[in-house]
């Protein structure tokens, strides 16, 4: 896992999109689960802590199975 924050996004239908971000701090890594419709304001569903080979087996499985794409910050 890299050590800045990474940012993974999906298109959704409506034109909004899902994002997942990782952010490294102190021997694991924080995910954040959530969608954003602008202009809404973000929406956060999910937000947890992971060991980096965890959160790493997780960036994988979402770029290769879920449709993710590393991506710049949405907002």
């Amino acid at each position: 896992m890299t050590p800045f924050v990474l940012w993974l996004v999906r298109p959704r239908s409506d034109g909004g999109r899902d994002y997942v971000t990782f952010q490294p701090s102190q021997g694991v890594v924080e995910m954040r689960e959530g969608s954003h419709l602008p202009p809404q304001m973000p929406l956060l569903k999910r937000r947890c802590c992971l060991a980096i080979e965890e959160a790493e087996a997780c960036r994988r499985r979402l770029q290769q199975e879920a449709g993710y794409q590393r991506s710049e910050p949405l907002f």
